[in-house]
């Protein structure tokens, strides 16, 4: 009997209609990510300004197999990095080239914009693929998961201390214990030169935000510590949470985060997703402590574009 002829995997621009498609193919491969469908298509259609950002698709008698994006990083002051977002390819359909074809298109997409490095994100099984296309693995970052039926209660609040949802908080406000909060995260790209328009652009205005599951807090008038929840249905991301520098070691941040876990819970969130860099071990304890349990650990990896140059 013949062989069936090969599968041919059809490599395009991503359009707004796959957004479907693909969050379909994330909840396959990356189960543990949690982007909804209008949150996918806003990107797709609306990316932030300045990045460059492309995406680009694997489709097979129009459903999507695969997926990359990639983009100029413009949350560090070091200007010439880039990022390839996550890879995604069906397990049905590796070891066919896909991965490699969007890898290519996507490094073609910042070959011209004159950077000096990329970085993208692989999971451990991974790391074979990425170094053999030329890039070296670097730091490791944690991902957990919480039934929130299990999340322990809201302690009463400090002295001084108001909780508030993003509903009662000028966005300006925010921005500015973003900023300050996340200037020292460990990361191969540190986020130190985040202006508020693409702050604005990524997180504020970001559709899946949930605005009233999102917690802060107040010490004392001051705007000291928050967490950010993402949504889709019944699934939320922990998009971040932090202490401003001068309000930590008062267990604040584990405050804002229990605040918004309730909250997202009480409208139906059943299951809570976050990730954490290796060395973040303040936010891994807090993680810890409240019953988040690993479930995937992916890599940072950077390749160097100027010595290609």
């Amino acid at each position: 009997m013949a062989e069936p002829p090969p599968v041919r995997h059809l490599i395009r621009t991503a359009r707004p209609d796959d957004a479907a498609g693909v969050v379909a193919l994330r909840a396959v491969v990356h189960p543990y990510l949690v982007r909804g469908v209008e949150s996918t298509r806003q990107m797709i259609t609306a990316p932030p300004p300045g990045e460059d950002w492309a995406a680009f698709v694997a489709e097979v008698d129009a459903t999507v197999v695969g997926w990359v994006s990639a983009y100029r990083y413009l949350r560090s002051s070091t200007p010439t990095s880039g990022e390839v977002a996550m890879l995604h390819v069906h397990p049905g359909h590796r070891g066919r080239g896909v991965g490699n074809a969007l890898l290519d298109r996507a490094l073609g997409h910042l070959a011209p914009l004159g950077l000096a490095r990329v970085r993208t994100w692989v999971t451990t099984g991974s790391l074979p693929f990425a170094e053999k296309r030329g890039f070296v693995p670097s730091r490791k970052a944690r991902y957990a998961a919480l039934d929130l039926r299990g999340t322990p209660p809201v302690p009463p609040l400090p002295t001084g201390t108001r909780l508030l949802a993003l509903t009662e908080l000028a966005p300006r406000r925010l921005y500015e214990a973003y900023v300050a909060a996340s200037a020292d995260e460990p990361d191969d790209l540190p986020s130190d030169a985040l202006g508020y328009e693409q702050w604005r652009f990524e997180v504020w205005d970001n559709v899946g935000l949930d605005p009233r599951a999102s917690s802060v807090l107040e010490v004392d008038g001051k705007l000291a510590a928050f967490s950010l929840v993402k949504r889709d249905g019944d699934r939320m991301w922990s998009d971040m949470t932090a202490t401003v520098p001068a309000y930590r070691g008062r267990g604040l941040a584990r405050l804002a985060k229990l605040a918004a876990l309730h909250r997202a819970r009480a409208t139906g969130v059943r299951h809570a997703y976050t990730s954490n860099d290796e060395a973040n071990a303040p936010m891994l304890a807090i993680n810890a402590r409240l019953g988040y349990q690993p479930v995937a650990t992916l890599w940072s990896c950077l390749r160097d574009l100027a010595a290609e140059g």
